[in-house]
């Protein structure tokens, strides 16, 4: 990597003069000084001192078509050139608002044929709080309005969101959670899966569920919701028994299915949706991230007809929505991204031909010394680093410094990993080239055996 130049210190100072990151020590940053992203193409972005680095996080989940298409920035002049911003209350809609709720009808399982527009998938998880228990209250049964979620999962980091989400970092602050909501165990094989194999721990973590059915019993509960693949707890991919037997579960029992697909949509798991990867059948579906490619900040939640029919029958007034809800330019951006995804094929490459062969040199890694775990499905994959193999019970004193010594070595070397815990994980592009994941892999070993050295330099092994 290139000398610190003039212009990235002068940026870090001001960043550091007024900007508050997200889930950021800012003391630790502003003293480390901010990374400055100044251009993207493709698969790559480039910092303010000229270096080249692979995305291999498609930015925060997100940019599945690649940065910098001139489609988005088209669609987006001309829909600014007719109207920038109107909202959709007060009995009011605009062509994109139209042209995006038909698509996504389109492309949705068949049992979607609704959406309700926000601006993200945060706001979509607490939408779909206030919708689940509105559903239940306009069937007379306001009693059913507890929310089961899963430890570590992650549902965005607002009151609501940050509740349905399992993750004590984000409880520690705010007073949080809010009430209703129970979490039961996650579908986590390597970290808590014990002596038992993959397929019997998929049925017993799935079998939480129904614990905590029979304890609060079903005549409180609205809803289960749970992410597909659980992305920001780490990729976790739950065992081929698991959702089968959420699906037994909560089969003839009066309780919603929320899948929340604001990671897992729009092509990241080799389908349109996680949903069908797994073949889950959902009552409601967060959506954002992939919608928009993440281009322009948009979300939603796609509303099964079951749903549907009582919130546009018997629910009356559902007293619920954001200035931002559907907004013309946002909404404009999200119909040329879904356009670009169906025109070039992208789910189905995912599926057919990267995704496969990102996969093989993904799962490579795990011969390393370093890796007790190498598991990707579709373009998310994780590396889960242990002092130790084969035993998956040891684990790394001082949980995450070795994470966060390879996420920095990663981007030393010119690729974006995220640290979750002691594990390295990705989710890149779409778009990414054969020869960019051949990149991929190679510089993700590099990074394995600069951290290697380096923990054992430490003494940690």
């Amino acid at each position: 990597m290139t000398q610190l130049s003039n212009i990235t210190a002068d940026y870090r100072a001001r960043d550091a003069a007024h900007h508050i990151h997200p889930f950021s020590d800012m003391k630790a940053l502003n003293a480390e000084g901010s990374r400055v992203i100044v251009r993207g193409e493709g698969s790559w972005i480039w910092d303010s001192d000229g270096n080249r680095i692979l995305d291999g996080m498609s930015g925060l989940w997100c940019v599945n078509i690649g940065h910098g298409r001139p489609e988005i920035a088209a669609a987006v002049q001309r829909q600014m050139a007719d109207i920038s911003y109107y909202n959709t209350f007060f009995k009011t809609t605009h062509p994109p608002a139209v042209a995006l709720a038909e698509t996504l009808a389109r492309l949705a399982p068949p049992q979607f044929n609704h959406v309700f527009f926000c601006g993200s998938g945060s706001e979509a998880n607490d939408t779909v709080i206030r919708m689940a228990r509105h559903y239940w209250a306009s069937l007379g049964k306001p009693n059913k309005n507890v929310l089961i979620a899963r430890k570590n999962g992650y549902h965005g980091s607002t009151m609501g969101g940050g509740s349905l989400g399992g993750m004590s970092s984000i409880h520690s602050q705010g007073g949080l959670p809010i009430p209703g909501i129970h979490h039961i165990a996650q579908p986590y094989w390597f970290g808590e899966g014990g002596e038992a194999s993959p397929e019997e721990f998929g049925i017993l973590a799935a079998r939480e569920l129904e614990k905590a059915i029979e304890a609060i019993g079903e005549e409180n509960i609205a809803a289960f919701v749970a992410e597909p693949i659980q992305g920001a707890g780490g990729v976790i991919i739950p065992p081929s028994t698991y959702w089968p037997e959420i699906a037994r579960i909560l089969k003839d029992r009066e309780i919603l299915l929320v899948a929340d697909e604001v990671i897992t949509g729009f092509g990241r798991t080799g389908n349109w949706f996680g949903c069908e990867t797994f073949g889950i059948e959902a009552d409601l579906m967060p959506i954002a991230k992939g919608l928009s490619s993440g281009y322009l900040p948009i979300g939603g939640v796609m509303v099964s007809d079951k749903v549907a029919d009582v919130l546009i029958g018997p629910g009356g007034e559902f007293n619920h929505g954001f200035t931002y809800s559907a907004h013309p330019v946002t909404a404009a951006a999200a119909i040329e991204n879904l356009r670009i995804l169906e025109a070039e094929n992208l789910v189905e490459r995912v599926r057919g031909d990267i995704g496969p062969y990102l996969q093989k040199l993904w799962l490579a890694l795990g011969d390393h010394p370093l890796v007790g775990e190498a598991r990707m499905t579709g373009l998310m994959g994780a590396l889960e680093l242990v002092p130790s193999k084969p035993s998956r019970a040891k684990h790394f004193p001082d949980t995450g410094k070795v994470g966060t010594i390879a996420r920095d070595f990663s981007f030393k070397n010119g690729l974006v990993m995220r640290a979750v815990r002691d594990s390295l994980i990705i989710a890149p592009p779409l778009t990414l080239s054969h020869d960019e994941a051949d990149i991929l892999a190679a510089t993700a070993r590099k990074t394995l055996d600069d951290t290697w050295a380096e923990v054992k330099r430490l003494g940690l092994v």
